[in-house]
């Protein structure tokens, strides 16, 4: 047992992360609901993922004050960036205006209190045609 002279409080800092980890009880606050969300303006089913759908910036707002009405209330964002955008620099996850940045001000503008974690999907995955293989830059 860890001997600490004051007590951590990085994991009550909010509503939503303290819901996330409170113990003994599931309920809908402990989702964490993956989305899709790509640039264009309609929303678009995923073959490869039948039931999923990859949102429109605006049809995820509406998605979220469903999810938030059903009571769960964070998000993970998959964004479909663009291959012309991937750079070993990775400078997309810095451009205010990108995809992330603009879905991340959409929900929090438009559906208070939820909560938005993020994977930026920028690493550089390249198949080489002829053979196959994968090679990650």
């Amino acid at each position: 047992m860890m001997n600490l002279p004051i007590r951590p409080r990085r994991n009550r800092k909010s509503a939503n992360i303290r819901g996330l980890i409170r113990e003994t009880s599931l309920s809908p606050e402990h989702l964490i609901y993956p989305v899709f969300v790509h640039e264009g303006t309609g929303n678009q089913p995923i073959p490869s993922l039948p039931g999923c759908t990859r949102w429109s910036v605006k049809g995820l707002v509406e998605e979220a004050k469903r999810l938030m009405d059903l009571g769960i209330r964070t998000l993970d964002l998959f964004p479909a960036i663009p291959d012309e955008k991937k750079t070993p620099d990775a400078c997309e996850a810095c451009n205010p205006d990108g995809l992330i940045p603009r879905t991340i001000y959409a929900l929090k503008s438009e559906v208070p209190g939820i909560t938005v974690m993020t994977d930026v999907a920028l690493s550089l995955i390249h198949i080489s045609e002829p053979t196959r293989h994968l090679r990650i830059s």
